[in-house]
Order: structure tokens, then C-alpha cells, then sequence
């Protein structure tokens, strides 16, 4: 019998109890009806290379019997041929150690999630999309999500991805019912409840210099392989997970570019066709900025371990990181930058190098919009123009300062005044004073 026949059935069987040595070759010898030498050596290769709390995929475990040595010479050497086929025991949620306190709800099988999002196995499948069927699919109901490019600066492109009604509601599900209750690293301020772009900022008030460093196609970097390893890891069996992660992520159409590439030239928009052309997180689902958070766990793991060597302090926001420190920080900070990029590079994030900034004690020190120097304030230029165009509207009226057509320009006003006065009080209640006088 083919060899890889054999290997998948070895897996199979192998997944069906505890990876433990004597339990794995009793396993065995029922599925090939033999108890061969070689299963002895072969198992305990098996249960020291996928040791730990997160079982292997069947297909992984299955590579890895067909390529082992010992295994390769038993099946040339001998006619293996499976007896009895042992299928994995009824999934259970098998958590990693720190995932076992979380309460999330026990998904053991495909018709339990099915259930769970008030859903059918064959709505559950179409939605999952794990054949990246959306790709290929024409504009029209058939797809799952709206497509929108934005030309950056640079000549960069992004692409937002809106899920229509439907898909949202089962996302807005998963993030309610699973997400919120997985905590991200502390070094993650952005989309977390409680945090902010101020407790973002707050640690670096106050230091000598700030070193500011920005990931590249934060979300589509991140791929499906990810997501589902990280539902694997909280407990859900592979089938399930691959499920979630297929309702997660998406697989972009080339059409779906065709508004910007009349505008770029093709070395810019390319590129990011080919990356979003991968299963990815879509930029614009409800799910995608919690399970970016958790994917890049193990970047802040690392990151923040590099800044507590450098005497450093480090926060993330979204795509934006950021470093400070006094003078132990201030004599290494170009070469530490350096190791940060390599960091990122190993975790297969890219640096958007022309983003980099250090900025010392004696200039302006801002992030994401904040100036850090002594304390946390807003940008004078910011200042200044609400300010310009509360007074306008005071002298002139509303309307005339409505330069971009905003639907509710009392709204947008008022919104942009909380911001300023949530982050500098006195400066607010002088805004506050000429937005109340304003006759709408």
C-alpha cells in the first residue's frame, strides 16, 4: 500500500488518544494488525517532536511519519497494509494550560458551531468559505463581502473589506462570544476595551527620546494558518477551528482592484493584489482587529521583553509601535531599532521603514496624534483649526464651514471638541464656550 496511505492512517490513529508513547504503539498494532519494531523508536520521535498542550493537525502529523527515516524504510522493506482503521476519539476542548481559566463556549463539533450561530451545516460551509470560493466569484450576491481600494501616500494601496449584513452578524457573534473573552497582551492598547490611543501615549510622557516604528499591511499580513492555530490553541478541535478561522478571514477578488488601477501604475497596485489575494484578515470586519491583537501576542511578547532589556518602555496601536526611555534607552536607541525590525521580520510583519521616527526630548515628541512631551496634549495645529472654524461658524453661520459636505456637521464638530477636551480640559472648555454660542 502507498506510503502515504499508510502515514495518514498511522496519524488518524494516533490523534485518536494521548500522544504518549505505549498508548500511541497499542494503537498502532490494532490499525496495521502487527506489533512492528519500528513503532517503538517512530512513536517516541512522534511524542517528543509534538509535545505540548496543542495537539498537531492530521495533515502535519502525517508529513511527519512519511518523511521519517525509519518509517520510509519499513515501508519500502515491508507490505504495510491497514487492518483497522482507528478514527480520533469524539472531540473534546483540549485549551492550552493559560486558556483553561477562559470562558468560552465548548464547540466540539462543526453542528455545534452550526447551532451556536444560529446557522445550517451547509449555511455554516458557504459562509466559512474554506475553498476561497469569494475569489472567483462574480459581483453580485453571491459574494460575502463589499470591496473598496484607498490610494495611500507613497503610492500604496488598501483595500477595505466590508462584510455584508449577514457574515457581520456572525462575526459581530464570534467576537462577542469567543474574542472578548481572550485577553490581548498588555503592551496592546488599540481596540481593547479600557484602552486608548491616551493610555497608548501615557507611559512615553516625559522621556528623553521616543522611537516610533510602523508595521506594513498590518491586517492582510496576517493569515488564516494563523487565525486557526489561535482557535486550535484556546481549546476548538481542528475541525471547528478551521471553520472559524474560514469566517474570519477572506480571499480578495482581482476585480476588486479595478477602481485604483486606472490610477496607479502597476508596480504599485500589483503587489497588493498578489498579498490580498491570500486568505487574510479583511480590514473592515468586526472580527479582525481583536484577532490581530491575539495573532500578534507573540510579537509583544517578544518586544517587550527587548524593551525591558533596554530599559525601555513599549505599547502597541494596531500597526503603530512605540518605544521610550531615558539615557540608557537614548545611547542604544538606533541599534535597538534595528533588532525591533528584525523581531518583526521573524514574525513575518514587515516595517514600513520610512515611518521610523526618533524623536529626542528637545523636538516635538507626538503619537498616533498626541504630543508626549511633558504631558499628554493635543497638537496646536489642531487646536487652532477648530478653533478657526468654531469662530467662523459663530460669524458667519455653520453652513459656510462645511467644507466637506458632512451630514450632521453639529455632530462631527462636537465629536472632534470631546476628543480635545478628554485629552486637555482647560483648552476644551474654551472650545466648548464658542461651540455653545453657535446658532444652528
Amino acid at each position: 500500500m502507498a506510503s502515504e496511505t499508510i502515514a495518514r492512517a498511522l496519524a488518524t490513529t494516533c490523534l485518536a488518544g494521548p500522544l504518549e508513547v505505549d498508548a500511541i504503539v497499542d494503537r498502532w498494532n490494532r490499525a496495521l494488525g502487527k506489533r512492528w519494531k519500528w513503532f517503538r523508536p517512530l512513536a517516541r520521535r512522534v511524542a517528543a517532536e509534538f509535545a505540548g498542550d496543542l495537539r498537531p493537525r492530521t495533515a502535519v502529523l502525517a508529513r511527519f511519519i512519511r518523511s521519517d527515516a525509519g518509517f520510509q524504510r519499513a515501508a519500502w522493506k515491508h507490505d504495510l497494509k491497514v487492518a483497522e482503521l482507528l478514527l480520533a476519539a469524539a472531540p473534546v476542548m483540549r485549551p492550552v494550560l493559560a486558556a483553561q481559566a477562559w470562558e468560552l463556549p465548548p464547540l466540539r463539533t462543526p453542528g455545534e458551531l452550526a447551532h451556536w450561530l444560529d446557522l445550517d451545516i451547509r449555511q455554516l460551509e458557504w459562509f466559512a468559505d474554506l475553498r476561497s470560493l469569494e475569489s472567483k466569484s462574480p459581483l453580485g450576491p453571491q459574494r460575502h463581502y463589499h470591496y473598496r481600494p484607498l490610494a495611500k501616500r507613497f503610492g500604496q494601496v488598501r483595500l477595505i473589506e466590508s462584510p455584508k449584513p449577514r457574515l457581520k452578524q456572525i462575526q459581530r457573534r464570534i467576537l462577542a462570544g469567543i474574542l472578548d473573552h481572550i485577553p490581548p497582551h498588555p503592551a496592546a492598547h488599540g481596540f481593547c476595551h479600557g484602552r486608548s490611543i491616551q493610555t497608548f501615549a501615557q507611559p512615553h510622557v516625559g522621556n528623553r527620546v521616543v522611537l516610533r516604528i510602523d508595521l506594513q499591511d498590518f491586517f492582510p499580513t496576517i493569515r488564516r494558518a494563523w487565525v486557526q492555530a489561535l482557535f486550535r490553541a484556546v481549546g476548538y478541535p481542528e475541525a471547528v477551528a478551521d471553520l472559524l478561522a474560514g469566517l474570519c478571514t477572506n480571499v480578495a477578488p482581482a476585480d476588486a482592484w479595478k477602481a485604483v488601477a486606472s490610477e496607479l501604475q502597476r508596480p504599485q497596485w500589483v503587489p497588493a493584489c498578489r498579498l490580498y489575494a491570500q486568505p487574510h484578515l479583511p480590514q473592515g470586519a468586526p472580527t479582525s482587529p481583536a484577532l490581530a491583537n491575539l495573532c500578534a501576542f507573540r510579537l509583544d511578547c517578544r518586544l517587550a521583553g527587548l524593551a525591558q532589556a533596554a530599559s525601555a518602555s513599549y505599547t502597541r496601536y494596531a500597526d503603530d509601535l512605540a518605544f521610550s526611555g531615558q539615557c540608557d534607552f537614548e545611547r542604544v536607541a538606533r541599534r535597538f531599532a534595528i533588532h525591533v525590525c528584525a523581531i518583526a521580520m521573524e514574525e513575518s510583519f514587515s516595517v514600513q521603514h520610512r515611518k521610523t521616527r526618533r524623536m529626542q526630548q528637545g523636538a516635538r515628541q507626538h503619537l498616533a496624534g498626541l504630543v508626549i512631551n511633558e504631558r499628554l496634549n493635543v497638537r496646536r495645529s489642531d487646536f487652532d483649526r477648530l478653533k478657526a472654524i468654531l469662530t467662523n461658524c459663530l460669524r458667519c453661520g455653520p453652513q459656510t464651514q462645511n467644507r466637506d459636505n458632512h451630514t450632521d456637521f453639529r455632530a462631527h464638530l462636537q465629536g472632534r471638541l470631546s476628543f480635545i477636551e478628554q485629552v486637555n480640559p482647560t483648552k476644551g472648555r474654551r472650545l466648548r464656550t464658542l461651540f455653545n454660542q453657535i446658532q444652528w
